[in-house]
Protein backbone atom coordinates (compact mmCIF):
# COMPACT_ATOMS: atom_id res chain seq x y z
CA UNK A 1 0.00 0.00 0.00
CA UNK A 2 1.10 3.59 -0.50
CA UNK A 3 0.99 4.87 3.07
CA UNK A 4 3.30 2.33 3.76
CA UNK A 5 5.82 3.21 1.32
CA UNK A 6 5.90 6.69 1.55
CA UNK A 7 5.98 6.74 5.19
CA UNK A 8 8.91 4.05 5.45
CA UNK A 9 10.88 6.70 2.91
CA UNK A 10 13.02 8.13 5.68
CA UNK A 11 12.13 5.28 8.59
CA UNK A 12 15.53 4.54 10.48
CA UNK A 13 15.08 0.52 11.35
CA UNK A 14 13.64 -2.65 8.94
CA UNK A 15 10.25 -2.57 8.82
CA UNK A 16 8.63 -4.87 11.84
CA UNK A 17 6.88 -8.07 10.79
CA UNK A 18 4.33 -7.28 13.87
CA UNK A 19 2.84 -5.30 11.10
CA UNK A 20 1.52 -8.05 10.16
CA UNK A 21 0.18 -9.76 13.39
CA UNK A 22 -1.96 -6.89 14.84
CA UNK A 23 -5.36 -7.35 16.42
CA UNK A 24 -7.66 -5.45 14.79
CA UNK A 25 -8.95 -2.58 16.62
CA UNK A 26 -12.57 -1.64 16.49
CA UNK A 27 -13.56 1.88 15.21
CA UNK A 28 -14.05 4.23 17.67
CA UNK A 29 -15.74 7.59 18.04
CA UNK A 30 -13.30 10.79 17.08
CA UNK A 31 -12.72 12.36 20.44
CA UNK A 32 -12.70 16.10 20.50
CA UNK A 33 -11.22 18.53 23.19
CA UNK A 34 -11.04 22.16 23.30
CA UNK A 35 -7.59 23.99 21.87
CA UNK A 36 -6.46 25.24 25.30
CA UNK A 37 -3.93 27.80 24.05
CA UNK A 38 -6.46 30.86 23.17
CA UNK A 39 -4.10 32.94 25.33
CA UNK A 40 -1.12 34.60 23.39
CA UNK A 41 2.20 32.42 23.94
CA UNK A 42 3.88 35.63 25.15
CA UNK A 43 1.70 36.18 28.13
CA UNK A 44 2.66 32.26 29.11
CA UNK A 45 5.92 31.22 31.55
CA UNK A 46 7.07 28.42 32.38
CA UNK A 47 8.86 28.26 35.41
CA UNK A 48 12.52 26.56 35.38
CA UNK A 49 11.20 24.27 37.95
CA UNK A 50 8.66 22.84 35.75
CA UNK A 51 10.90 22.54 32.69
CA UNK A 52 13.06 20.09 35.01
CA UNK A 53 10.12 18.61 36.20
CA UNK A 54 8.63 17.76 32.40
CA UNK A 55 11.02 14.68 32.11
CA UNK A 56 9.13 13.17 34.89
CA UNK A 57 5.41 13.56 33.12
CA UNK A 58 6.65 10.22 31.49
CA UNK A 59 7.06 7.75 34.11
CA UNK A 60 4.58 5.72 34.59
CA UNK A 61 3.32 2.78 36.48
CA UNK A 62 4.07 -0.57 35.02
CA UNK A 63 1.08 -0.41 32.12
CA UNK A 64 -0.90 -3.12 30.34
CA UNK A 65 -2.69 -3.29 26.85
CA UNK A 66 -3.30 -0.11 24.77
CA UNK A 67 -1.34 1.96 27.74
CA UNK A 68 2.13 -0.15 26.83
CA UNK A 69 2.05 0.57 23.08
CA UNK A 70 1.71 4.23 23.19
CA UNK A 71 5.04 6.25 21.97
CA UNK A 72 6.79 9.19 24.67
CA UNK A 73 8.15 12.06 22.79
CA UNK A 74 9.94 14.91 24.40
CA UNK A 75 10.41 17.43 21.92
CA UNK A 76 12.04 20.48 22.15
CA UNK A 77 9.77 23.79 21.73
CA UNK A 78 6.29 24.21 22.84
CA UNK A 79 3.56 25.87 20.10
CA UNK A 80 4.62 29.06 19.05
CA UNK A 81 1.29 30.08 17.47
CA UNK A 82 -1.33 28.33 19.04
CA UNK A 83 -0.82 25.22 17.25
CA UNK A 84 -1.65 26.97 13.71
CA UNK A 85 -0.98 25.21 11.11
CA UNK A 86 -0.23 28.18 9.09
CA UNK A 87 2.59 28.85 11.18
CA UNK A 88 5.59 27.00 11.91
CA UNK A 89 3.95 25.04 14.47
CA UNK A 90 2.37 22.71 11.43
CA UNK A 91 5.45 21.05 11.35
CA UNK A 92 4.92 19.48 14.94
CA UNK A 93 1.45 18.46 13.82
CA UNK A 94 3.55 16.88 10.18
CA UNK A 95 6.06 15.33 12.86
CA UNK A 96 3.14 13.41 14.90
CA UNK A 97 1.42 11.97 11.69
CA UNK A 98 -2.19 14.05 11.63
CA UNK A 99 -2.02 16.16 9.42
CA UNK A 100 -1.60 15.66 5.77
CA UNK A 101 -0.31 17.19 2.49
CA UNK A 102 -1.18 16.76 -1.05
CA UNK A 103 2.20 15.74 -2.06
CA UNK A 104 5.12 14.18 0.28
CA UNK A 105 9.05 14.45 -1.02
CA UNK A 106 11.55 11.87 -0.56
CA UNK A 107 15.14 11.86 0.84
CA UNK A 108 16.58 12.92 -2.89
CA UNK A 109 14.02 15.99 -3.09
CA UNK A 110 11.52 14.21 -5.17
CA UNK A 111 7.42 14.86 -5.14
CA UNK A 112 5.68 11.82 -4.43
CA UNK A 113 1.62 10.96 -3.98
CA UNK A 114 0.07 11.45 -0.38
CA UNK A 115 -3.56 13.32 -0.55
CA UNK A 116 -3.39 14.01 -4.41
CA UNK A 117 -2.60 10.68 -6.21
CA UNK A 118 -1.38 12.29 -9.29
CA UNK A 119 -0.53 15.63 -11.25
CA UNK A 120 0.08 17.33 -14.53
CA UNK A 121 1.41 20.43 -15.42
CA UNK A 122 -1.33 21.71 -18.14
CA UNK A 123 0.36 24.55 -19.36
CA UNK A 124 3.53 27.16 -18.24
CA UNK A 125 1.34 28.57 -15.25
CA UNK A 126 -1.44 25.73 -14.82
CA UNK A 127 -1.14 22.30 -12.80
CA UNK A 128 -4.00 19.28 -12.02
CA UNK A 129 -4.23 17.83 -8.93
CA UNK A 130 -6.41 14.39 -8.91
CA UNK A 131 -7.67 14.12 -5.34
CA UNK A 132 -7.44 10.70 -3.42
CA UNK A 133 -10.70 9.23 -2.85
CA UNK A 134 -11.44 7.52 -0.11
CA UNK A 135 -9.75 9.52 2.47
CA UNK A 136 -11.63 10.54 5.66
CA UNK A 137 -10.88 13.09 8.22
CA UNK A 138 -10.71 12.61 12.02
CA UNK A 139 -14.24 14.34 12.60
CA UNK A 140 -15.65 11.83 9.86
CA UNK A 141 -15.88 14.30 6.96
CA UNK A 142 -14.50 13.31 3.77
CA UNK A 143 -11.80 15.12 1.76
CA UNK A 144 -12.65 16.25 -1.74
CA UNK A 145 -11.84 18.98 -4.04
CA UNK A 146 -13.92 21.02 -2.49
CA UNK A 147 -12.06 20.08 0.66
CA UNK A 148 -8.30 21.03 -0.80
CA UNK A 149 -9.48 24.28 -2.21
CA UNK A 150 -10.47 25.57 1.03
CA UNK A 151 -7.42 24.91 2.95
CA UNK A 152 -5.37 26.03 0.36
CA UNK A 153 -7.25 29.27 -0.61
CA UNK A 154 -7.07 29.80 3.80
CA UNK A 155 -3.15 30.08 2.96
CA UNK A 156 -3.16 32.02 0.20
CA UNK A 157 -5.67 34.73 2.36
CA UNK A 158 -3.37 34.13 5.63
CA UNK A 159 -1.27 36.84 7.60
CA UNK A 160 1.23 36.49 8.09
CA UNK A 161 1.42 34.78 4.52
CA UNK A 162 3.05 30.82 5.29
CA UNK A 163 7.16 30.78 3.75
CA UNK A 164 6.32 28.56 1.18
CA UNK A 165 4.43 31.23 -0.39
CA UNK A 166 6.38 34.68 -0.26
CA UNK A 167 6.48 35.58 -3.77
CA UNK A 168 4.03 33.47 -4.78
CA UNK A 169 0.52 34.56 -6.86
CA UNK A 170 -1.47 31.93 -7.12
CA UNK A 171 -5.33 30.88 -7.76
CA UNK A 172 -6.89 27.65 -6.96
CA UNK A 173 -9.96 25.58 -7.88
CA UNK A 174 -11.84 23.02 -8.08
CA UNK A 175 -12.86 20.73 -11.14
CA UNK A 176 -14.56 17.32 -10.45
CA UNK A 177 -11.92 15.54 -8.19
CA UNK A 178 -9.31 17.59 -9.15
CA UNK A 179 -7.70 21.04 -7.96
CA UNK A 180 -6.68 23.46 -10.66
CA UNK A 181 -3.34 25.64 -9.36
CA UNK A 182 -2.97 28.74 -11.68
CA UNK A 183 -0.11 30.62 -10.90
CA UNK A 184 0.82 34.38 -12.22
CA UNK A 185 4.57 33.46 -13.37
CA UNK A 186 5.42 29.57 -14.66
CA UNK A 187 6.51 27.81 -11.13
CA UNK A 188 8.52 24.45 -11.96
CA UNK A 189 8.66 23.44 -8.67
CA UNK A 190 4.67 23.99 -7.33
CA UNK A 191 4.55 20.04 -6.35
CA UNK A 192 7.15 20.76 -3.61
CA UNK A 193 5.59 23.69 -2.61
CA UNK A 194 2.46 22.26 -1.76
CA UNK A 195 4.63 19.36 0.42
CA UNK A 196 5.13 22.14 3.22
CA UNK A 197 3.46 21.61 6.36
CA UNK A 198 2.23 24.73 6.53
CA UNK A 199 -0.21 23.91 3.33
CA UNK A 200 -1.57 20.53 5.63
CA UNK A 201 -5.24 20.33 3.97
CA UNK A 202 -7.72 20.05 6.94
CA UNK A 203 -11.25 19.48 7.28
CA UNK A 204 -13.53 22.87 6.64
CA UNK A 205 -14.18 22.55 10.58
CA UNK A 206 -11.05 23.68 11.58
CA UNK A 207 -11.55 26.85 10.06
CA UNK A 208 -13.06 30.08 11.47
CA UNK A 209 -13.28 33.53 11.83
CA UNK A 210 -10.93 33.45 14.72
CA UNK A 211 -8.17 31.16 14.05
CA UNK A 212 -7.89 27.31 12.85
CA UNK A 213 -7.85 24.24 15.32
CA UNK A 214 -6.41 21.37 13.84
CA UNK A 215 -7.70 19.31 16.88
CA UNK A 216 -9.88 16.76 15.01
CA UNK A 217 -9.58 17.68 11.91
CA UNK A 218 -6.91 16.50 10.34
CA UNK A 219 -6.45 13.11 8.28
CA UNK A 220 -3.42 10.93 9.38
CA UNK A 221 -2.79 7.65 10.90
CA UNK A 222 -3.03 10.00 14.28
CA UNK A 223 -5.70 11.84 15.61
CA UNK A 224 -4.99 15.03 17.78
CA UNK A 225 -7.16 14.70 20.37
CA UNK A 226 -5.68 17.33 23.00
CA UNK A 227 -3.28 20.17 23.55
CA UNK A 228 -2.57 21.33 26.70
CA UNK A 229 -1.28 24.56 26.62
CA UNK A 230 3.01 24.22 26.21
CA UNK A 231 3.15 21.74 28.50
CA UNK A 232 2.03 19.08 25.93
CA UNK A 233 -0.11 16.94 23.55
CA UNK A 234 -2.37 13.76 23.16
CA UNK A 235 -3.03 11.68 20.01
CA UNK A 236 -4.59 8.58 19.62
CA UNK A 237 -4.70 5.91 16.67
CA UNK A 238 -6.98 6.82 14.29
CA UNK A 239 -8.82 3.13 12.83
CA UNK A 240 -10.65 5.02 9.67
CA UNK A 241 -7.34 6.09 8.07
CA UNK A 242 -6.72 5.38 4.76
CA UNK A 243 -3.57 3.94 4.47
CA UNK A 244 -1.54 1.57 6.48
CA UNK A 245 -3.08 1.16 10.53
CA UNK A 246 -0.52 2.96 13.08
CA UNK A 247 1.33 0.14 14.76
CA UNK A 248 1.40 2.65 18.29
CA UNK A 249 -1.88 2.89 19.86
CA UNK A 250 -1.11 6.79 20.41
CA UNK A 251 1.49 9.09 21.43
CA UNK A 252 1.90 11.08 24.46
CA UNK A 253 3.74 14.64 23.37
CA UNK A 254 5.81 16.63 26.03
CA UNK A 255 7.15 20.21 25.13
CA UNK A 256 10.96 20.09 26.89
CA UNK A 257 12.99 23.31 26.00
CA UNK A 258 15.74 22.59 28.42
CA UNK A 259 17.86 20.65 26.81
CA UNK A 260 19.29 18.46 29.93
CA UNK A 261 15.94 17.48 30.87
CA UNK A 262 15.53 16.08 27.11
CA UNK A 263 18.84 14.28 27.94
CA UNK A 264 17.64 13.12 31.33
CA UNK A 265 14.17 11.78 29.60
CA UNK A 266 16.33 9.29 27.11
CA UNK A 267 18.73 8.78 29.57
CA UNK A 268 16.72 7.35 32.26
CA UNK A 269 14.02 5.83 29.80
CA UNK A 270 11.00 7.68 30.21
CA UNK A 271 10.94 9.17 27.12
CA UNK A 272 10.30 6.86 23.87
CA UNK A 273 12.15 9.69 21.22
CA UNK A 274 13.63 12.67 21.88
CA UNK A 275 14.64 15.70 19.59
CA UNK A 276 17.61 17.65 19.86
CA UNK A 277 19.55 16.44 22.22
CA UNK A 278 22.61 19.37 23.10
CA UNK A 279 25.67 18.02 21.31
CA UNK A 280 27.14 19.17 25.30
CA UNK A 281 24.84 16.67 26.51
CA UNK A 282 25.24 13.36 23.67
CA UNK A 283 28.91 12.37 25.01
CA UNK A 284 27.01 11.56 28.19
CA UNK A 285 24.14 9.10 26.66
CA UNK A 286 24.96 5.65 25.66
CA UNK A 287 25.97 5.61 22.24
CA UNK A 288 23.08 3.09 20.86
CA UNK A 289 20.88 5.82 22.07
CA UNK A 290 21.71 8.63 19.98
CA UNK A 291 21.89 9.06 16.01
CA UNK A 292 23.82 12.11 13.90
CA UNK A 293 22.64 13.24 10.67
CA UNK A 294 23.59 15.80 8.85
CA UNK A 295 20.85 18.62 8.32
CA UNK A 296 20.16 21.28 6.04
CA UNK A 297 20.13 23.58 8.89
CA UNK A 298 22.58 26.72 9.25
CA UNK A 299 22.94 28.47 12.24
CA UNK A 300 23.60 31.63 11.02
CA UNK A 301 24.53 35.12 12.62
CA UNK A 302 22.22 37.87 11.00
CA UNK A 303 23.36 41.75 10.65
CA UNK A 304 20.50 44.14 10.42
CA UNK A 305 21.62 45.64 6.98
CA UNK A 306 18.83 48.27 7.71
CA UNK A 307 19.92 50.44 11.28
CA UNK A 308 22.92 50.69 13.25
CA UNK A 309 26.19 49.90 12.66
CA UNK A 310 25.87 47.17 9.92
CA UNK A 311 24.47 49.45 7.60
CA UNK A 312 27.64 49.92 7.05
CA UNK A 313 29.13 47.31 4.88
CA UNK A 314 32.48 47.52 5.56
CA UNK A 315 31.52 47.38 9.19
CA UNK A 316 29.53 43.98 8.44
CA UNK A 317 32.54 43.37 6.82
CA UNK A 318 35.00 43.69 10.34
CA UNK A 319 32.74 40.96 12.15
CA UNK A 320 32.55 38.19 9.46
CA UNK A 321 36.76 38.58 10.02
CA UNK A 322 36.71 38.61 13.37
CA UNK A 323 35.06 35.04 13.67
CA UNK A 324 36.68 31.93 13.90
CA UNK A 325 34.24 29.33 12.93
CA UNK A 326 35.85 26.26 13.82
CA UNK A 327 36.34 27.19 17.46
CA UNK A 328 32.97 27.78 18.00
CA UNK A 329 32.68 24.33 16.66
CA UNK A 330 34.90 22.56 18.37
CA UNK A 331 34.23 24.22 21.69
CA UNK A 332 30.65 24.55 22.08
CA UNK A 333 29.43 21.52 19.47
CA UNK A 334 32.32 19.44 20.80
CA UNK A 335 32.92 18.78 16.87
CA UNK A 336 29.28 17.70 16.41
CA UNK A 337 28.91 20.01 13.03
CA UNK A 338 30.38 20.99 10.41
CA UNK A 339 31.72 23.89 9.10
CA UNK A 340 30.19 25.88 7.41
CA UNK A 341 31.31 27.43 3.77
CA UNK A 342 28.17 29.07 2.81
CA UNK A 343 24.80 29.16 3.56
CA UNK A 344 24.18 25.63 2.52
CA UNK A 345 25.76 22.61 4.36
CA UNK A 346 26.26 18.54 3.38
CA UNK A 347 22.98 17.49 3.22
CA UNK A 348 22.93 18.90 -0.10
CA UNK A 349 26.17 17.60 -1.44
CA UNK A 350 25.94 19.61 -4.73
CA UNK A 351 26.37 23.26 -2.92
CA UNK A 352 29.94 22.84 -2.56
CA UNK A 353 29.93 21.35 -5.49
CA UNK A 354 29.33 24.92 -7.37
CA UNK A 355 31.33 27.26 -5.04
CA UNK A 356 34.47 26.60 -7.09
CA UNK A 357 33.22 28.15 -9.83
CA UNK A 358 35.44 31.30 -10.91
CA UNK A 359 32.57 33.70 -11.74
CA UNK A 360 31.16 33.00 -7.75
CA UNK A 361 34.74 32.88 -6.76
CA UNK A 362 35.04 36.76 -7.93
CA UNK A 363 31.80 37.84 -6.60
CA UNK A 364 33.15 37.21 -3.11
CA UNK A 365 36.79 38.60 -3.52
CA UNK A 366 34.47 41.71 -4.77
CA UNK A 367 33.65 42.38 -1.19
CA UNK A 368 34.38 45.53 0.67
CA UNK A 369 37.72 45.83 3.21
CA UNK A 370 36.98 45.54 6.68
CA UNK A 371 36.43 48.88 8.63
CA UNK A 372 38.54 49.00 11.71
CA UNK A 373 36.32 49.07 14.15
CA UNK A 374 36.93 50.70 17.92
CA UNK A 375 34.26 50.48 20.69
CA UNK A 376 31.27 49.60 17.98
CA UNK A 377 28.21 49.05 20.75
CA UNK A 378 26.18 46.57 19.04
CA UNK A 379 23.25 44.47 19.92
CA UNK A 380 23.18 40.68 19.69
CA UNK A 381 20.18 38.65 20.31
CA UNK A 382 19.39 34.71 20.00
CA UNK A 383 17.28 32.42 22.41
CA UNK A 384 17.73 29.36 24.69
CA UNK A 385 15.27 27.03 22.97
CA UNK A 386 18.51 25.41 21.04
CA UNK A 387 20.87 25.05 24.50
CA UNK A 388 23.76 25.13 22.28
CA UNK A 389 22.92 28.93 20.74
CA UNK A 390 23.90 30.88 24.42
CA UNK A 391 26.60 29.63 24.02
CA UNK A 392 27.57 30.41 20.87
CA UNK A 393 26.47 33.85 21.65
CA UNK A 394 29.54 33.38 24.50
CA UNK A 395 31.85 33.00 22.14
CA UNK A 396 30.99 35.29 19.39
CA UNK A 397 30.71 38.22 21.70
CA UNK A 398 34.32 37.70 22.85
CA UNK A 399 35.48 37.39 18.85
CA UNK A 400 34.23 40.28 18.05
CA UNK A 401 34.59 42.20 21.22
CA UNK A 402 38.49 41.09 20.25
CA UNK A 403 37.84 42.64 16.94
CA UNK A 404 36.88 45.90 18.52
CA UNK A 405 33.08 46.17 19.02
CA UNK A 406 31.39 46.09 22.26
CA UNK A 407 28.55 43.58 22.36
CA UNK A 408 25.21 43.30 24.87
CA UNK A 409 23.41 39.82 24.66
CA UNK A 410 19.97 39.62 24.63
CA UNK A 411 18.57 36.11 24.49
CA UNK A 412 15.18 34.67 25.64
CA UNK A 413 12.92 32.02 24.69
CA UNK A 414 12.27 31.93 21.18
CA UNK A 415 8.99 32.58 21.17
CA UNK A 416 9.33 35.68 23.25
CA UNK A 417 12.22 37.20 20.77
CA UNK A 418 11.03 36.30 17.40
CA UNK A 419 8.88 39.28 16.76
CA UNK A 420 11.49 41.63 17.96
CA UNK A 421 14.18 40.08 15.55
CA UNK A 422 11.59 40.16 12.33
CA UNK A 423 11.22 44.00 13.72
CA UNK A 424 15.05 45.08 12.95
CA UNK A 425 15.53 45.69 16.78
CA UNK A 426 18.81 43.73 17.12
CA UNK A 427 21.74 44.66 15.36
CA UNK A 428 22.64 40.70 15.25
CA UNK A 429 20.69 37.88 15.51
CA UNK A 430 21.87 34.24 15.80
CA UNK A 431 19.71 31.73 14.38
CA UNK A 432 19.55 28.05 13.94
CA UNK A 433 17.95 28.32 10.20
CA UNK A 434 16.61 24.89 8.24
CA UNK A 435 17.26 25.43 4.70
CA UNK A 436 15.29 23.50 2.80
CA UNK A 437 12.18 23.33 5.50
CA UNK A 438 9.03 24.18 3.14
CA UNK A 439 9.75 22.86 -0.29
CA UNK A 440 12.64 20.96 -0.24
CA UNK A 441 14.14 23.35 -2.31
CA UNK A 442 16.65 25.92 -0.29
CA UNK A 443 14.85 28.83 -3.08
CA UNK A 444 12.17 29.47 -0.67
CA UNK A 445 14.47 29.81 2.19
CA UNK A 446 16.72 32.36 -0.02
CA UNK A 447 13.29 34.05 -0.83
CA UNK A 448 12.09 34.43 2.65
CA UNK A 449 14.81 35.43 3.90
CA UNK A 450 16.61 37.76 2.19
CA UNK A 451 14.40 39.31 -0.47
CA UNK A 452 12.98 43.17 -0.29
CA UNK A 453 9.54 41.29 0.05
CA UNK A 454 11.15 37.91 2.41
CA UNK A 455 8.61 37.14 5.13
CA UNK A 456 11.47 36.70 7.27
CA UNK A 457 13.91 38.88 6.38
CA UNK A 458 15.87 39.60 10.07
CA UNK A 459 18.87 41.24 8.44
CA UNK A 460 16.22 43.37 6.64
CA UNK A 461 18.13 42.98 3.40
CA UNK A 462 16.85 44.56 0.04
CA UNK A 463 19.22 44.77 -2.79
CA UNK A 464 18.27 44.69 -5.89
CA UNK A 465 21.61 41.70 -7.40
CA UNK A 466 20.67 39.66 -4.78
CA UNK A 467 16.36 39.62 -5.40
CA UNK A 468 17.21 39.18 -9.47
CA UNK A 469 19.36 36.54 -8.81
CA UNK A 470 16.60 34.84 -6.68
CA UNK A 471 14.27 35.57 -9.16
CA UNK A 472 16.16 33.46 -11.64
CA UNK A 473 16.48 30.69 -9.27
CA UNK A 474 13.07 30.45 -8.56
CA UNK A 475 12.21 30.08 -12.38
CA UNK A 476 14.72 27.32 -13.18
CA UNK A 477 13.87 24.01 -14.13
CA UNK A 478 14.95 21.09 -11.77
CA UNK A 479 18.43 19.83 -11.85
CA UNK A 480 21.79 20.95 -12.78
CA UNK A 481 20.16 24.58 -13.93
CA UNK A 482 18.43 25.23 -10.85
CA UNK A 483 21.46 24.22 -8.82
CA UNK A 484 23.59 26.71 -10.40
CA UNK A 485 21.22 29.42 -10.43
CA UNK A 486 20.70 28.49 -6.73
CA UNK A 487 24.42 28.69 -5.65
CA UNK A 488 24.63 31.97 -7.43
CA UNK A 489 22.14 33.32 -5.61
CA UNK A 490 23.82 32.12 -2.83
CA UNK A 491 26.87 34.09 -3.21
CA UNK A 492 25.19 37.18 -4.19
CA UNK A 493 23.71 37.16 -0.74
CA UNK A 494 26.89 36.42 0.84
CA UNK A 495 28.67 39.24 -1.32
CA UNK A 496 26.66 41.82 0.63
CA UNK A 497 28.06 40.27 4.34
CA UNK A 498 24.43 40.55 5.50
CA UNK A 499 24.58 36.83 6.98
CA UNK A 500 27.65 34.88 8.42
CA UNK A 501 26.69 31.03 7.99
CA UNK A 502 28.93 29.97 11.33
CA UNK A 503 28.06 26.04 10.88
CA UNK A 504 25.68 23.28 9.77
CA UNK A 505 24.14 21.50 12.62
CA UNK A 506 23.19 17.72 12.88
CA UNK A 507 20.15 16.37 13.98
CA UNK A 508 21.08 14.21 17.78
CA UNK A 509 17.82 12.52 17.84
CA UNK A 510 17.57 9.88 21.12
CA UNK A 511 15.79 6.65 20.94
CA UNK A 512 14.86 4.36 23.59
CA UNK A 513 16.14 0.74 23.18
CA UNK A 514 12.12 -0.23 23.03
CA UNK A 515 11.69 1.96 20.41
CA UNK A 516 11.39 0.76 16.55
CA UNK A 517 11.19 2.34 13.27
CA UNK A 518 11.21 6.12 14.68
CA UNK A 519 12.01 8.39 11.61
CA UNK A 520 14.98 10.53 11.25
CA UNK A 521 14.26 12.76 8.71
CA UNK A 522 17.00 15.66 8.18
CA UNK A 523 14.06 17.90 7.07
CA UNK A 524 12.19 17.38 10.36
CA UNK A 525 9.17 16.82 8.95
CA UNK A 526 8.48 13.30 10.19
CA UNK A 527 9.16 11.80 13.57
CA UNK A 528 6.56 9.22 14.12
CA UNK A 529 4.76 7.16 10.90
CA UNK A 530 2.17 4.12 11.05
CA UNK A 531 5.43 2.04 11.67
CA UNK A 532 6.75 3.58 14.89
CA UNK A 533 5.81 1.35 17.65
CA UNK A 534 7.37 0.20 21.08
CA UNK A 535 8.90 -3.52 21.64
CA UNK A 536 8.70 -5.77 24.85
CA UNK A 537 12.50 -4.37 25.59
Amino acid sequence: MFALNRFSLRTSRPQSQAQNQRPQQQPQQSRRRSLLLRAPLASIAIPAAVVLSLTGCFAQPAATGDDDERISIAMLQPPRSAMNPLSDDAFKLARWATAETLIVIDDAGEALPALATKWERISDTSWQFTVREGVQFHNGGALSADTVVNSLQRAIDATPLPRILDGVDMTVRAEGDTVIIDTAAPDPLLPHRLSSPQLAILDAEAYSKTGVNPIGTGSGPFELVDVDGVVGATLDRFPEYWGESAEATGIDVKFVPDGTARAAALRTGTADIVEAIPAGQAAEIDASLITEVPMPRTNTLYLNTEAGPFADPAVRAAAREAIDRAAIVESVYEGRADVAEGLLGPALPWAADYRSEPELQELLAARPQAAKVDGVKISLGTFTDRAELPEVAVMLEQQLEAAGFEVQQDVREYQFIEADALEGKFDAFILSRATVLDSGDPVAYLASDFTCEGGFSIAQLCEQPVDQAIQSASEAEAGPTRQLATMRAETEVLATDAVIPLLHERVIQGESERIENAARDPRERLLVTPDTHRTAK
